[in-house]
């Protein structure tokens, strides 16, 4: 079970500033970043045909290094480079860092703690964890393009410039590296699900920390790869409902975040807004992207909520519990949009609790927290206790 200690570490990446010694026209957080960095790797790795790319490898290592980000986000990139040039001193830091996650992952499991202290271990960059890297600086030299614009005769501006050009070198032998090189559509489509960083959750409302709306898809991934990996979830379950989490707002890039109450304001508006949402979708995210990619994005992104499997070629609407009773094989290509649903809540239910603990009380928040809080009350969903997982924040 995902412990309260867990989710509220994961929230920590919310208020990490990044390039906090540099002018920054925007605000830039370590959670957008990794949200961000998630997509790229999710663009670079649907490119990949080696025989040793795994996806599963490729979530659980993002997965990782953001939590290994949680610990080291003080650390300058210079100096953690100049560190893990030295493999001892290097291996003496992830020890640490395990070390003071160790407490928070234990109610995970032995085998997810062990997979990740494997991932620290690892001395060899496998095509996995190449293409978490390439993701991973592309995201960032993103956040620099926006830095330098601001900073164009700034301290460390060219230094930093020159590093990133000879790092963006070392990534050309990837196929997803050369295709973002030659096609605008796909850089296109990584820029369009950038502005999400820029789009605040709950705008209306005062919060600390805020979150934005790229921010909130990566908690609700995460939580749902966690959830998948309690209920024993088949390998394509668990890659369905990561995505799932991670692009089931990226509509909100076409029509921003319209809150709950508005759009149960005036009957049919939820149903207007979504048949909208679909209409722009494909007029200006499909085209954006190969079309060999529509139908799984269509999944993530319509009917989000709803669980389904894929029998003879057909999708089925199947209840989460269904699923891991009888269709929780690859093969059927199942997702749980039920528990995906309720992550959703539960990330707003922490997006409230954080700000009533740091001191923002306001009407909109107490309700809501306690709206959620009564509205999953006893609640087990797919062999998730999502009642007994918000008691622990009374």
């Amino acid at each position: 079970m995902i412990g309260k200690a867990l989710a509220l570490r994961i929230f920590d990446a919310a208020s990490m500033q990044r390039w906090n010694d540099k002018i920054c026209p925007v605000e830039l957080r370590e959670l957008d970043k990794q949200a961000h960095k998630m997509i790229i790797a999710f663009v670079l790795g649907k490119f990949e045909d080696n025989k040793e790319f795994d996806w599963i490898e490729l979530i659980e290592g993002g997965i990782f290094e953001f939590l290994h980000r949680l610990v080291l986000t003080d650390l300058k990139p210079q100096i953690f480079y100049r560190i893990k040039e030295d493999q001892a001193k290097y291996a003496e830091l992830n020890q640490w860092v395990y070390q003071q996650l160790e407490s928070a992952l234990s109610p995970l499991g032995k085998d997810f703690s062990s997979r990740f202290k494997q991932y620290l271990r690892a001395g060899k960059e496998d095509i996995n964890q190449r293409i978490l890297s390439a993701a991973h600086f592309y995201a960032t030299k993103w956040e620099f393009d926006i830095i330098e614009r601001a900073n164009p005769n700034g301290y460390e501006i060219p230094e930093i410039k020159r590093s990133l050009e000879s790092r963006q070198e070392k990534y050309y032998d990837l196929k997803g590296i050369q295709e973002l090189a030659l096609y605008s559509q796909l850089r296109n489509f990584i820029d369009l699900c950038g502005q999400l960083r820029f789009q605040t959750r709950w705008s209306h409302v005062l919060r600390v920390p805020r979150t934005s709306v790229l921010g909130h898809m990566l908690v609700v991934a995460l939580f749902s790869y966690l959830f998948s990996l309690q209920i024993k979830a088949c390998p394509k379950r668990r890659y369905n409902n990561f995505y799932t989490g991670l692009f089931h707002d990226l509509p909100e890039v076409l029509t921003r975040d319209i809150i709950s109450p508005v759009k149960r304001s005036i009957k049919g508006l939820s149903r207007l807004i979504k048949t909208y949402e679909k209409k722009r979708m494909e007029e200006e995210v499909y085209r954006l992207i190969p079309k060999r990619w529509h139908s799984e994005m269509r999944m993530f992104t319509e009917n989000e909520f709803k669980s389904v499997v894929t029998v003879g070629g057909r999708p089925q609407r199947k209840r989460s519990i269904e699923i891991t009773k009888a269709f929780n094989r690859d093969p059927y290509n199942p997702r749980d949009g039920e528990i995906i649903e309720a992550t959703d809540h539960y990330a707003a239910f922490l997006e409230a609790y954080l700000s009533l603990k740091n001191g923002i009380t306001t009407q909109e928040l107490g309700d809501a927290k306690t709206a959620i809080r009564k509205r999953y009350e006893g609640k087990v969903i797919g062999g998730i206790d999502f009642g007994r997982i918000l008691a622990d924040f009374d």
